[in-house]
């Protein structure tokens, strides 16, 4: 081989020396991860200790949540998945990293979303200073004042989306023919979030060819592409690359479904401005009151000037879109999977409804619908069993440390927990793989005493809690619950006899082999399928046909 000191070394000479460099640098990293490295005392998988490519392998296969869990059955309740990161199933864990007061920020893979440098939304922006600001101007758009004006646009969505299923019914005392429950509320949300953010619904629910159909679909590529960068553990080399040449190599090697998305986004903004630019002159009561005109309507409270340019709410709207119409119609999938599995508890919550309401029109958001205890606790249950996010999201500790658990970790190291353990965290729940939506209301009866329930509750959070939580939680809840509850006071609903679809199977392995548990794929956001429902109409139903 020749001397590394010879000037006349060609590629081929060189590239021999990188073959022969390569492990060498590898078993010298490896063996510093796994014996030197500060964290070399936290357990977890031997080949994730020692790099960070088995994490980003379970990554690409949209599994990563289910190979977490399985090291947490295997290690305990903490777990070092790759040489940097600690994560934890525990809820006093998920309080000292989420916390308002937690010394850590977010970390670096959030910066893999961003298309460009030129674009920074309130996901992608890292510094604590910087996104604390984007939230405080963001928190403007979603007041009270925004959900009581959404819920109009929810209830007509839900009404035109339950008549639509009503009329595929060939006889009024018979089943529907077998769908896809998840591609069907897909639909329904999406074309609530298009009204909701650009002042039009994209019919996606109505029949006949619409090529916006697809674009839902598009998300979840859009997901699929960007999610593995954010995950490799290569990310410090691909973020510094990104603004020297690679962000251009993405734009040409960018999927077709992931351009669609992007030009969607584009048209639709540009058309919602130019309708916000019409109304300018109108009174405010005559203006569409839509999430785009809080967005636009937003001032800069240090400047008094517009919060964003038209740049900027392109961005915010992509994240909004996709936080807005994935995360609500995740839960209704996972809502609608588990009552469908259960008979009893399912003909538990339409007592409530059909007994609290007289008419489908009282079912609004205010006092009343969120009284329904039951249809809480349901909707609860189905979101710990079908977290938005199956896997972590990750924090930087900052310089000083963080205490976890009454353990310091050092600056650098990520930190987090894991949504999809933490929901199956047999201590906390007990029965965490039973759908039981009992154990959120107290009553002794039972023997669910305030002190449990406030245990659990600790450990749920599928909002977030502290400087990163949702911001729209009081609309996706408003519309989990008017979708839930007008659909059930209208049709009966049941999984199609004899269906799985959309649960685990023998095949899929540890951790996804129970046919009760909604399986999603890791992707950032949960994906999924299933269940495989069928419609009928009820008689309250059938006779407000029949008057009208």
């Amino acid at each position: 081989m020749p001397s590394l000191s010879s000037p006349s070394l060609g590629l081929i000479e060189w590239l021999e020396i990188l073959f022969l460099l390569g492990p060498l640098l590898f078993v010298a990293t490896a063996t510093y991860n796994l014996f030197l490295h500060p964290l070399a005392h936290i357990p977890g998988p031997f080949w994730g200790r020692a790099s960070g490519i088995p994490s980003w392998y379970h990554a690409l296969r949209g599994k990563r949540h289910i190979w977490l869990w399985q090291q947490f059955q295997i290690y305990g309740d903490k777990i070092r998945p790759d040489p940097n990161t600690v994560l934890f199933c525990d809820p006093d864990a998920y309080a000292d990293i989420y916390g308002m007061k937690s010394n850590v920020r977010r970390s670096p893979f959030y910066e893999a979303f961003k298309r460009n440098e030129r674009e920074k939304t309130t996901l992608t922006t890292i510094d604590v200073a910087a996104h604390a600001k984007k939230r405080r101007i963001l928190n403007i758009a979603f007041t009270e004042k925004l959900v009581r004006a959404a819920s109009g646009f929810i209830i007509k969505h839900v009404d035109r989306w339950n008549q639509l299923i009503m009329d595929e019914i060939d006889s009024d005392s018979e089943w529907s023919a077998p769908v896809d429950f998840s591609h069907k509320v897909d639909a329904l949300i999406f074309d609530i979030m298009g009204d909701l953010c650009f002042g039009k619904s994209f019919g996606i629910k109505e029949p006949g060819d619409n090529p916006l159909k697809e674009v839902p679909h598009c998300i979840a590529e859009y997901m699929r592409f960007y999610y593995p960068m954010c995950r490799s553990p290569f990310l410090k080399l691909l973020l510094w690359l990104k603004p020297r040449g690679l962000d251009r190599l993405f734009e040409l090697i960018t999927p077709p479904a992931v351009q669609k998305y992007n030009e969607f986004v584009y048209s639709s903004v540009t058309s919602r401005i130019a309708l916000q630019k019409e109304q300018a002159e109108k009174p405010e009561v005559e203006r569409r009151q839509d999430m785009f005109y809080f967005l636009c309507d937003a001032k800069n409270p240090d400047t008094g000037l517009p919060a964003y340019d038209e740049d900027e709410l392109r961005a915010e709207s992509s994240l909004l879109i996709i936080a807005g119409s994935d995360t609500t119609s995740i839960s209704l999938s996972g809502i609608f999977f588990y009552l469908t599995g259960d008979p009893r508890r399912y003909q538990n919550l339409v007592n409530e409804i059909l007994t609290t309401f007289d008419c489908p029109e009282e079912i609004v958001h205010g006092p009343k619908l969120l009284s329904c205890q039951y249809l809480k606790a349901c909707v609860d249950e189905g979101m710990r069993l079908t977290p938005s996010g199956p896997s972590e999201l990750p924090r930087q500790v900052l310089p000083g440390g963080i205490q976890i658990k009454g353990e310091y970790y050092g600056p650098g190291t990520i930190v987090g927990t894991v949504p999809w353990a933490n929901s199956r965290n047999q201590e906390v729940y007990g029965d965490p793989d039973i759908f039981r939506p009992e154990r959120w209301i107290v009553d002794e009866s039972t023997g669910v005493t305030k002190e449990e329930v406030s245990r659990i509750k600790a450990n749920f959070h599928p909002f977030l809690t502290g400087p990163g939580n949702c911001i729209g939680k009081n609309l996706a809840l408003t519309e989990i619950l008017i979708t839930i509850a007008r659909t059930l006071y209208r049709l009966d609903v049941r999984r199609a006899p004899g269906s799985t679809f959309g649960g685990g199977a023998p095949e899929l392995g540890w951790g996804a082999r129970d046919r009760r548990q909604l399986q999603l794929g890791d992707a950032y956001i949960s994906l999924r399928q299933g269940p495989e429902v069928q419609f009928r109409k009820r008689a309250s139903a059938l006779s407000e046909t029949k008057s009208e």
